[in-house]
């Protein structure tokens, strides 16, 4: 069932429910009314009849019912049965004895004075008279034609009104139901439209106030962000894919050469070395490009632990030099690391070694002597890490685009590189709920601090 039938049949069922309860509440007052009025009517006659009986002298029973008898002011099918202080009958009008009323129900008339009771289509109206020199009890009866008869045609009614109300509700229920569901039906039509290439059309927010507005601002960010990522995804693919042809196309070219006639040794030997190089450096491409993706999984999916980072730091301290005798690299301890345990974080050893590698990495390559430093320190919140050189620095055009994949400086395009290093880095220490700070000069060097959460 779609929403706009259940909001037409909630909103009908509402509005029967209230109607319903509605039309019972004034069938069952209507018809309390009816009864106590017709209870006051079989009181007065009944009292009218008592008194004439006991207090005027004249009339006895046989002069009072034929009095009674052609009155025209009688109600229908109108009984009246007095009875004296013995129960014994002295006056009635109940010619078939229909009422039949026991000594328990008159005893109960002289204890209450008065009670009100229905039997069959009767109502019965009992009351106890004192008169002069009498005490009586009398029963009047009659049946309430008229209110009944009311009654019968109010029911019609309302089953009538009931029914034409939830005709014209549900019609109104139905196009209010369209009405109210047709911002989001423009929505619909308008995301139905937005295809890849299109990914920079918007929903329009209407009076920007409503839930609809809200609505469209939401699936106005959602599109943002998949512009955005279509545009990551679409310039990784195309920076990826030269980054991969342009090795590729030096080896093939390196052997195609080889090949166009016999050479020496040492040319096939050189060839060979070129082409080991360059796999190499595919080699090195695709494991960034595999970590990087790596970086895209969650927490739950990478194995994450309480790790040491001066352990990582001198590991790769070791990898790094290892690399190229030439490179240096210096480590500080702040003097607030007077405890193993505030170097302690939560993370996955393999990310992090990949990180540090590339900051002391870059530290070397970029100095002029091959020179990095490295400080440690231990705050209260936070694990503080600062890698820094004396190198060629970043351009502050630059500093805004350094951890983009792919993106390398100018001052940086004569040196080997893919421009994914400080991108895995960034997205690494994201992972790790961290944060990472560069400052730089041109030829005055840069500064890489990272902050990582400490363990409490």
């Amino acid at each position: 069932m779609d929403i706009r039938k259940k909001i037409t049949y909630q909103f009908l069922g509402s509005v029967a429910l209230l109607l319903w309860v509605s039309l019972m509440a004034i069938y069952f007052s209507f018809s309390q009314a009816r009864k106590e009025e017709f209870f006051d009517r079989l009181g007065r006659k009944a009292k009218l009849v008592a008194e004439m009986l006991i207090d005027i002298e004249e009339i006895d029973s046989e002069l009072l019912r034929k009095i009674e008898k052609n009155n025209p002011l009688n109600l229908a099918n109108e009984k009246i049965v007095i009875y004296d202080f013995q129960n014994q009958v002295i006056y009635s009008t109940d010619e078939d004895n229909f009422l039949d009323l026991s000594a328990a129900t008159i005893e109960e008339v002289r204890l209450e004075e008065e009670i009100r009771f229905r039997k069959g289509d009767y109502e019965v109206f009992g009351q106890f008279y004192t008169g002069q020199y009498e005490r009586i009890v009398v029963f009047a009866a009659a049946t309430d034609i008229f209110g009944r008869n009311k009654l019968k045609w109010l029911r019609i009614i309302m089953i009538v009104v009931f029914t034409l109300s939830l005709i014209f509700v549900w019609f109104a229920g139905r196009l209010f139901a369209v009405k109210a569901l047709a911002p989001i039906s423009t929505i619909v039509n308008q995301v139905n439209k937005i295809e890849a290439k299109n990914l920079s059309d918007r929903l329009d927010t209407g009076n920007g106030k409503d839930e609809i507005a809200r609505l469209a601002k939401t699936f106005n960010s959602m599109l943002e962000r998949l512009e955005l990522a279509f545009g990551i995804q679409k310039n990784f693919i195309a920076n990826a894919s030269h980054e991969l042809r342009t090795p590729l196309t030096v080896i093939t070219g390196q052997l195609e050469v080889v090949l166009m006639k016999a050479r020496e040794n040492e040319e096939y030997k050189n060839t060979l070395i070129t082409v080991l190089n360059e796999i190499k450096d595919l080699n090195n491409l695709s494991n960034k490009l595999l970590l990087l993706a790596q970086t895209n999984l969650s927490k739950g999916e990478l194995d994450f632990s309480n790790i040491r980072i001066d352990e990582i730091i001198w590991k790769c301290r070791k990898e790094v030099m290892g690399r190229d005798p030439n490179n240096t690299i210096d480590i500080y301890f702040g003097d607030e690391i007077d405890d193993e345990n505030k170097m302690l974080i939560y993370g996955n050893e393999q990310l992090l070694k990949t990180a540090v590698v590339n900051l002391m990495d870059n530290a070397c390559k970029y100095s002029d002597n091959h020179k990095a430093e490295v400080y440690l320190n231990a705050l209260k919140d936070h694990l503080i890490l600062k890698f820094s050189d004396q190198g060629i620095g970043i351009a502050e055009n630059d500093l805004k685009m350094i951890f983009e994949p792919f993106y390398r400086s100018k001052n940086v395009l004569h040196s080997p590189g893919h421009g994914i290093g400080l991108s895995l880095v960034k997205k690494i220490v994201s992972l790790h709920n961290g944060s990472i700070y560069v400052k730089s000069e041109l030829q005055k060097g840069a500064e890489f601090e990272i902050a990582f959460p400490a363990i409490t």
